[in-house]
């Protein structure tokens, strides 16, 4: 493992199509690298370039190159590249390496796997609102689908959760008969939005409703929160439990 101090950056410049015994030379190399226990490396491609043919190489939209530059790059100890530099000459063909001097200032560490605690059957309760909004499919709102305008303005007003619901046959204020046809994709079906949130946070958020919903109904019903879970809960300074909203959960009005 790398430490702070004296170290040398390798880069190693090939062809993204070059290949030796079958396999993509970048490959090889960092196969290598990896089971020589290197500490790491990264493989970036360029989008143009040209290299000791002369040939320039660019990637376009209507035809990928496969003769696209390469650079493999490691940070490793003086040691170790003095080590393994001579595969690594045979292994680059007719690329190019270049070896130079750096400082580690802060090497790289190993991530430690959180500790979870084991998965509990949750049961909570509790009183909330239910607010459901009835529009059709076809209304919109700054060109976008009003349904998938007012599921992210929940979500940007960190409403605890929305789910949207679409109609198979109805009528709304125009008596006028709205069906879901076979082998026929409608778009006037009715929509309805059912969110389930603390009665403030809903009430504070109607204001910008009555903004984006020119016609349509909006109707609030008070319901009991029952929420069962089974897995690790992450519990926060004051005790209760982090996950204490209302996604997923079952709402009896």
């Amino acid at each position: 493992m790398l430490k702070a101090g004296k170290a040398l950056k390798v880069s190693i410049y090939v062809s993204e199509g070059s290949r030796r015994r079958g396999v993509p030379v970048y490959s090889g190399i960092l196969d290598f690298l990896f089971y020589r226990g290197v500490s790491g490396a990264t493989v970036v491609k360029g989008i143009a370039g040209f290299g000791a043919d002369h040939h320039m190489h660019s990637a376009s939209i209507v035809e990928i190159s496969d003769h696209m530059p390469l650079k493999i790059e490691f940070i490793e100890t003086p040691e170790k590249v003095n080590e393994i530099l001579g595969k690594l000459e045979e292994l680059a063909g007719t690329g190019m390496i270049e070896i130079q001097e750096t400082t580690v200032a802060k090497p790289a560490q190993v991530s430690k796997p959180k500790t979870v605690a084991p998965p509990a059957h949750v049961r909570m309760e509790g009183r909330a609102k239910m607010m459901r909004i009835y529009i059709g499919e076809s209304d919109r709102w700054k060109d976008k689908p009003l349904y998938q305008a007012l599921v992210e303005a929940m979500r940007a007003n960190d409403i605890a959760g929305v789910t949207v619901y679409r109609g198979i046959l109805g009528y709304g204020a125009h008596r006028r008969v709205h069906k879901d046809k076979a082998l026929h994709l409608s778009r006037d079906c009715s929509i309805m939005l059912s969110a389930v949130d603390s009665g403030e946070k809903l009430r504070a958020f109607l204001p910008l409703v009555d903004q984006m919903v020119e016609e349509g109904l909006v109707v609030f019903s008070d319901v009991d929160i029952i929420k069962y879970s089974c897995r690790a809960q992450d519990v926060n300074p004051a005790g209760t439990s982090a996950d204490s909203t209302f996604p997923g959960t079952e709402a009896r009005p």
